[in-house]
């Protein structure tokens, strides 16, 4: 009976132990970088497992978190909303490729009675950035929202804390428009704020301007609207004031820029375009070999990116995302195709 009982509960654990080797063997992709997309690579990360059987495991920890864990190589896919600087490209001691994704713009969010929709020209938004402007009812914003009672409140400003692409598309903005940012503060992923509150993340921003009165922040516009928060309408090179949508921020685009390596797309010349908005990148060595992923792994990595430059896009607009015109999905391809393995393109591999 004892031996009996045995062989029985080998029997019943075995499909157990099976289980579980065949889920090891499960295929899973390794990624990190920019707050900005996340929204959408959620979304198209969850239907691309349920599609192919392939998770791809993302952390969400801004540009400047997935630049150093592609430099470290600790990642298959970095993702990024700003081009690796030099020295990063050097440190990466490898070429690194930028794959264009999706534009989105950064949206101007805060916290006011009643919520009213508000009209910031780049000087009054440069100058509350800069403090010299801390009160709503300010003169200078009172001007522009004529009709609006704006309440006697102090300005509290809030930014990212971490190293972040959103911070990088923000701050280029604002160093174009204004001599005084630009000498003071400058542009990067990091900079060194005027007074100012921080918080990690997207999700740390909006989550801080949606819980204290009077306060402003900049943010993706997708955890804007998912929060119901809401958005300023900002003045244009052209004059106009612009509210953030999938269309003003498609105009901000310009194909032949696109063409060239570090692009910026914020203070367009678009007559209704939107002035702040930027691309955002998926990163991938251009030799996978040497960076020591398997083949097999490689040719996951670039149907992926391929998919998701494809069939991915049609998820980008339902997430106020802007999806990439033919012409920069046709860019997009061209530079997955120079991805080698062994100094062989993965794209044969995975086509013939």
């Amino acid at each position: 009976m004892k031996i009996l009982s045995v062989l029985i509960a080998i029997i019943l654990i075995f499909p157990i132990v099976y289980g579980d080797s065949a889920s090891a063997q499960e295929t899973e992709l390794l990624g990190a970088g920019a707050t900005f997309a996340y929204p959408l690579y959620s979304k198209v990360f969850n239907i691309y497992y349920k599609s192919f059987g392939v998770r791809i495991n993302y952390q969400s920890i801004g540009s400047g978190g997935g630049i150093r864990q592609m430099i470290n190589k600790t990642v298959d896919f970095g993702a990024t909303d700003v081009y690796m600087t030099e020295e990063e490209q050097r440190n990466a001691k490898a070429e690194v490729l930028h794959i264009p994704i999706v534009l989105g713009p950064v949206a101007v969010t805060y916290k006011l009675p009643d919520n009213p929709e508000i009209r910031l020209t780049p000087e009054v938004l440069s100058n509350i950035y800069l403090g010299n402007i801390n009160k709503w009812d300010d003169p200078e914003i009172r001007r522009l929202n004529m009709g609006i009672v704006l309440p006697d409140m102090d300005i509290i400003v809030v930014r990212r804390s971490d190293g972040s692409g959103t911070t990088a598309i923000f701050t280029d903005y604002l160093t174009k428009v204004s001599e005084e940012w630009a000498q003071k503060v400058g542009t990067g992923k990091s900079v060194n704020w005027p007074s100012s509150l921080g918080a990690k993340g997207n999700e740390g921003v909006s989550g801080l301007v949606k819980q204290i009165p009077g306060s402003i922040g900049y943010v993706e516009l997708a955890y804007a609207v998912q929060n119901l928060m809401p958005v300023a309408r900002i003045q244009n090179k052209s004059g106009r004031f612009v509210v953030p949508s999938i269309e003003s921020t498609s105009l901000a685009l310009n194909i032949e820029i696109l063409k060239d390596t570090k692009i910026s797309l914020t203070n367009t010349d678009a007559v209704n375009g939107y002035p702040i908005t930027g691309l955002t990148w998926v990163l991938i060595y251009k030799e996978l070999e040497k960076v020591e992923r398997d083949i097999s792994r490689a040719e996951e990595l670039v149907r992926l990116v391929w998919w998701m430059i494809h069939e991915g896009q049609k998820y980008a607009e339902v997430l106020d995302y802007a999806p990439l015109p033919k012409e920069a999905v046709l860019i997009a391809e061209n530079i997955l195709k120079t991805i080698t393995y062994n100094n062989e393109p993965v794209f044969n591999r995975i086509n013939r």
